[in-house]
């Protein structure tokens, strides 16, 4: 309907400029909402208060004249005039219950658009570091960047779903002196194990695998290992040059073969493991793109020369710096060490222009709220580089807290200490994590509530708008039982019938979805899905405690069926966003 009333607004100001009463030229956005006082009709436009000042003239006054041009429109009853310079339009009641005709004849297409227009978009998220499972935090992450990427594919883009695999750097060095370390006592030496290597029992599982394949050809003694390793945090030292001097001494005694031994086992075991727990997340890829082969491509060289050649680069103490706070960065960044080791940020510019090198036309990171530091640094590099920082959203995402009996779950990769995504899917399912992950801004904080999850009422939010579901299916089953049947066309026919307040607010609904389906894209916001299903639910659930269906008035059976048909229809299509099932029977 929105469209609609775009499209009579538009051709009005034509009609006007064509007689000169408003210049000619772009016009300013046509912005149609919905009004919350019902005494307004169903919905404003404020063009004549935005066009007041260029057309210097009382914005009351244009919005009269926008009016008495608008074309003849069946689907709008009457059209009024309000102060400041409101035109109120209030629809036809055959065109709100059009609705229903429309959805059921699209199905699962109804509410999709081409928004996108065939546009290419990446939306890059997770992206974990493979040192250990994916925690509840993760799990956040994935479920945004999954439903940002189905709202993209719904409104017409062309969307690529990637996970960047940092498979280089050094925390996988911490992760391979970590398996080593275990495989050392699997193999009979006594370790003294590190406070800043990974503990979990994942360790212990891999290095098995290690041990059991090599035997002792990685076998070295413990006290040959600690030779020249500085001392750790509860010996008086530094944890970090601890855990540094032993990942120099695993290369040195390994070498280059015995390491890549250990280093991909280790990588190798936790990304399958990530990819699985994905999959049963209903969390899918098309890329899987490596770090490594980014280094070896030349993808991170080739950034750090652009930077050159364009001078935003600057040598101090053997170091390369990028000039970042010419573009609003609080301090300049270092891009290779004086060392020659390139940096992690060397690497994420490499990375943004290799994705832009691809062909995307806008790219999406879904980051950590940890990462909040990258984004200017970021930013900064895509302008130095030559790319348009106005294609690049970089969403932060809030970890959630989790709450299990009221207690606060305290979470560590290193320690071990964390609950898992996979722990957190066999206690309340995929469908209410999936749900209760996208039900906020993913930039605000989320205590999840577990005892909430799992219950079976009201107030479990995924429990409301799957019942609905199902007791639609419900209704049908009951059909059946009396051995009626449901006459589509004649319901179609017969969508007069349907003026009970809970029918036409229902009805309201169903037509409020294409538009939250392209505000949610436009805003990358997939929360207002989440929404959108518990306002969809509401109104459902009150009008079948309010009416029946399955009454002897065949026509008007039939047309309340074709509402609640179409009802579910848009809940499954609502759900299917956000990868949650949409049960028949609960």
């Amino acid at each position: 309907m929105k469209n609609h009333l775009e499209k009579l607004i538009a051709d009005a100001v034509v009609a006007m400029q064509s007689e000169a009463l408003l210049p000619g030229g772009e016009m300013p956005a046509i912005q149609i909402s919905r009004t919350r006082d019902a005494s307004h009709g169903d919905y404003a436009c404020n063009l004549a208060l935005m066009l007041a000042k260029t057309a210097r003239r009382k914005p009351l006054d244009i919005a009269a004249e926008l009016a008495a041009r608008l074309p003849e429109s069946p689907r709008v009853e009457k059209v009024e005039v309000a102060p400041p310079g409101f035109i109120n339009f209030f629809e036809a009641a055959d065109s709100q219950n059009a609705v229903v005709r429309e959805v059921l004849e699209k199905g699962d297409q109804f509410g999709r658009s081409d928004l996108g227009a065939g546009k290419r978009i990446q939306v890059e998220f997770v992206s974990a570091n493979p040192t250990g499972p994916l925690h509840v935090g993760h799990g956040r992450g994935a479920a945004t960047g999954a439903v940002i990427s189905n709202l993209m594919d719904a409104a017409g883009f062309d969307v690529q779903r990637e996970y960047y695999v940092n498979d280089a750097g050094r925390q996988m060095d911490i992760l391979a002196a970590s398996t080593w370390l275990r495989y050392l006592e699997l193999a009979g030496e006594t370790v003294v194990f590190p406070s800043n290597a990974y503990r979990g029992d994942y360790i212990w599982d891999i290095a098995a695998t290690v041990h059991r394949e090599q035997g002792d050809d990685l076998r070295h003694a413990i006290d040959e290992v600690m030779q020249g390793v500085p001392a750790d945090l509860p010996d008086g030292g530094d944890a970090e040059a601890h855990i540094d001097g032993l990942i120099g001494r695993a290369k040195e005694l390994l070498g280059e073969a015995g390491y890549r031994i250990v280093f991909d086992a280790a990588l190798d075991t936790i990304l399958d493991d990530i990819r699985g727990d994905l999959a049963e997340f209903r969390v899918e890829f098309d890329e899987w793109l490596s770090e490594r082969s980014l280094v070896d491509a030349g993808d991170v060289a080739a950034a750090i020369e652009k930077l050159k050649a364009n001078g935003y680069l600057r040598e101090e103490s053997g170091a390369l710096w990028f000039k970042s706070t010419e573009f609003g960065d609080e301090k300049d960044r270092v891009v290779v060490r004086d060392n020659g080791q390139a940096t992690y940020f060397a690497s994420d510019l490499g990375y943004l222009n290799n994705k832009f090198a691809r062909g995307f036309e806008r790219v999406v990171y879904v980051w950590g709220a940890d990462h909040h530091g990258y984004v200017k640094r970021l930013l900064a590099g895509a302008e130095a580089l030559g790319h348009d920082p106005s294609k690049i959203e970089i969403l932060l995402v809030q970890f959630a807290a989790l709450y299990r009996g009221g207690e606060k779950v305290k979470m560590s990769t290193r320690s071990g200490e964390f609950v898992t995504l996979r722990e957190l899917r066999d206690e309340v399912g995929a469908d209410a994590a999936r749900f209760f992950y996208t039900m906020r801004r993913c930039e605000q904080h989320m205590d999840f509530d577990l005892d909430l999850a799992k219950s079976e009422s009201s107030d479990n939010p995924v429990y409301y708008v799957q019942y609905a579901h199902a007791r639609v299916c419900s209704v049908l089953r009951q059909l059946e039982g009396k051995q009626l049947t449901h006459d589509r066309d004649n319901g179609n026919a017969n969508l007069g019938l349907l003026t009970e307040v809970h029918e036409t607010d229902l009805m309201t609904v169903l037509g409020r979805y294409p538009e939250i389906l392209q505000a949610a894209a436009s805003a990358i916001e997939p929360h207002q899905i989440s929404a959108y299903l518990r306002e969809l639910a509401n109104a459902f659930h009150t009008y079948y405690n309010a009416q029946q269906f399955l009454v002897e008035d065949a026509a008007l059976r039939d047309a309340r069926l074709n509402l609640i048909v179409a009802a579910r229809q848009v809940m499954r299509n609502g759900l299917a966003l956000i990868d949650v099932t949409a049960p028949e029977a609960m």
